[in-house]
C-alpha cells in the first residue's frame, strides 16, 4: 500500500508538472496572439483599448477562443493591473474585482504561478480521491516587442484554469488497481506460506511422534533384551531338575506297576513335566531364536505337512481346509522346519477361533518378489483393543496361554525376511498374511 501510495504521489506531481507546463505554452501563445490580433489592431482603430465596448470584447472573446480551440481548458480569464477581471470566458465574471488572490500578485511582479485547488471532503482529499481538481495558473500579460524576443512591461495577467478531475480519477483508479493487485499477491502468499508453515508443522509433529515412537520401541527392545535373557537363564536352569523330575516319574511309574498299577500320579507328573517342558521351549524360542537354515523349498509342501499333521484333529472337530493355489508359485528359501511351527501356530489359532468348527481357507499367490499365503478363518474375528496388542510378549485371551506363540512366529517370518499382518476381514473372521521372498535365481 505504501508503493501504491507513493506510486499515485509520483503520478499526481507528473501530472501537474505536465499541466503546468501546458498552461505555461497556452499562456505564452495565448499572450501572443491576443497582443498582436487584439491589442495593437484596436489601440490604432480606438485609440485606447475599453472591454466594455460590444465590439471590442466581441473581437477579443473571438481571438480567445481560436487561440485555445481544440485545447483542454476549463476557463481564461484577464486581469487588468487594478485586479479587475476585463476578460472572462463566462461572461457573468467580467467587471469582478479583486479575485485574483496570491497568483495574482505574483504575476502582477513579473512571475509564473500554479495553485491545486481539490474539492471533497477530508477523508476523500487526505486518500488522494477529491471529487474535483482544478489547476489555476497565473502568468503576467506582457505586451510586446515587433521583432524582438525581449518582453515589454507587464499589462495585466492572464490566468488559466484546468479541470484535471478526470486525469486525477485515473490515476486513483489506477492507485485503487494497484493495491487490490498487491492485496491479492500478498494474499496468495500468505496462503502459500500457511500451507507451507501447516506442511512443516504436520511434518514436525509426524517427526516427532515417530522419534516418540521410535524410543518407546528402543525402551522396549532393551527390556525385551533383558527379559529374554534372564528367561533364557531361567529356562535352562529349570531344564535340567524338570529331567530329572521326569525321569524319576518314568521310574517311580515302572516300580509301581507291580504294586499298585492304578495309581496315576506318576502319569500326571510325566504329563505336567512335558507340559513344562514345552512352555519352557517357547520361552527359549521366543527369547533366543534360532537361526535358520535356509534351503529350497515349495510353500504347498510344507503346508500340506501342517494339514497331515492336523487332520484327524481337524475331521474329529468338524474344521475343513480349502486351499486356493495360484498357478506356478514359485520356489523360497527357507528353514522347512520352522516355517512348519509358524504355521502350525497359525492354523491353531484359526481353529481356536471356531470353537465349533468351520472352514479355514489358505491363499497361496506370488507377486514379482514375495509369495503371500493368507490364512481366513470364519470366527467372530479379533477385538480391536486385543488387536491392538497380539503382538505383544505374554498377552494372551487364553486360559493356559503363555502370550508367546504368536511372537515366535514373527520371528520365525522376520528371521526369512518376510512380513506378517493379522487383520479383521470385512464380513467375518480374521485374516493372517504372510509374505516371504521369492528365491532369487543365480
Amino acid at each position: 500500500m505504501v508503493l501504491a501510495v507513493l506510486n499515485s504521489h509520483w503520478a499526481r506531481t507528473m501530472q501537474r508538472k505536465t499541466s503546468e507546463d501546458y498552461a505555461l505554452l497556452l499562456a505564452e501563445n495565448l499572450n501572443h496572439q491576443v497582443f498582436l490580433q487584439f491589442v495593437i489592431p484596436v489601440a490604432l482603430r480606438y485609440g485606447k483599448i475599453q472591454l466594455r465596448n460590444p465590439d471590442q470584447f466581441e473581437r477579443m472573446d473571438k481571438v480567445v477562443k481560436n487561440t485555445l480551440h481544440s485545447f483542454k481548458i476549463d476557463m481564461v480569464k484577464i486581469y487588468d493591473m487594478n485586479n479587475i477581471i476585463s476578460y472572462s470566458i463566462d461572461k457573468t465574471l467580467v467587471g469582478k474585482e479583486n479575485l485574483g488572490g496570491t497568483g495574482y500578485s505574483q504575476a502582477i511582479g513579473g512571475k509564473c504561478s500554479s495553485e491545486l485547488i481539490q474539492r471533497g471532503n477530508f477523508m476523500q482529499i487526505l486518500m488522494g480521491f477529491p471529487e474535483e481538481s482544478k489547476l489555476i495558473t497565473s502568468v503576467p500579460f506582457r505586451a510586446e516587442k515587433p521583432l524582438s524576443r525581449a518582453s515589454g512591461p507587464v499589462l495585466g495577467v492572464i490566468e488559466i484554469i484546468q479541470n484535471l478531475s478526470d486525469d486525477y480519477k485515473v490515476i486513483s483508479g489506477y492507485q485503487i488497481l494497484v493495491i487490490k493487485t498487491y492485496a491479492l499477491v500478498m494474499g496468495l502468499i500468505f496462503l502459500v506460506l500457511l500451507f507451507i508453515v501447516k506442511r512443516g508443522e504436520g511434518i514436525i509433529e509426524k517427526r516427532a511422534l515417530e522419534q516418540m515412537e521410535l524410543k518407546e520401541q528402543l525402551s522396549l527392545a532393551k527390556h525385551l533384551s533383558s527379559l529374554g535373557e534372564m528367561i533364557a537363564g531361567i529356562s535352562h536352569e529349570i531344564r535340567n531338575p524338570l529331567g530329572i523330575i521326569k525321569s524319576s516319574a518314568e521310574l517311580l511309574k515302572k516300580k509301581m506297576a507291580g504294586v499298585d498299577p492304578s495309581n496315576a500320579i506318576p502319569d500326571i507328573i510325566v504329563e505336567e513335566s512335558m507340559r513344562l517342558n514345552h512352555i519352557i521351549t517357547d520361552f527359549l524360542d521366543c527369547a533366543k531364536p534360532k537361526k535358520p537354515n535356509l534351503l529350497p523349498c515349495r510353500i504347498i509342501d510344507v503346508l500340506e505337512k501342517n494339514i497331515t499333521f492336523l487332520s484327524t484333529h481337524m475331521q474329529q472337530q468338524g474344521y475343513s481346509i480349502i486351499k486356493n493355489l495360484q498357478d506356478d508359485v514359485p520356489e523360497i528359501s527357507a528353514d522347512p522346519g520352522m516355517l512348519y511351527q509358524a504355521f502350525l501356530n497359525i492354523l491353531i489359532n484359526s481353529m481356536q477361533a471356531m470353537p465349533d468348527g468351520g472352514k479355514i481357507h489358505i491363499d497361496i499367490s506370488a507377486s514379482a518378489s514375495d509369495v503371500i499365503i493368507a490364512f481366513k478363518d470364519e470366527g467372530a474375528g479379533i477385538p480391536q483393543d486385543v488387536l491392538e496388542n497380539v503382538w505383544n510378549p505374554f498377552f494372551t485371551t487364553k486360559e493356559n496361554g503363555t502370550g508367546l506363540g504368536l511372537g515366535i512366529v514373527r520371528n520365525i517370518i522376520e528371521s526369512h525376511g518376510g512380513t506378517i499382518r493379522i487383520e479383521n476381514r470385512p464380513v467375518w473372521g480374521a485374516q493372517v498374511t504372510v509374505w516371504l521372498p521369492v528365491l532369487k535365481e543365480t
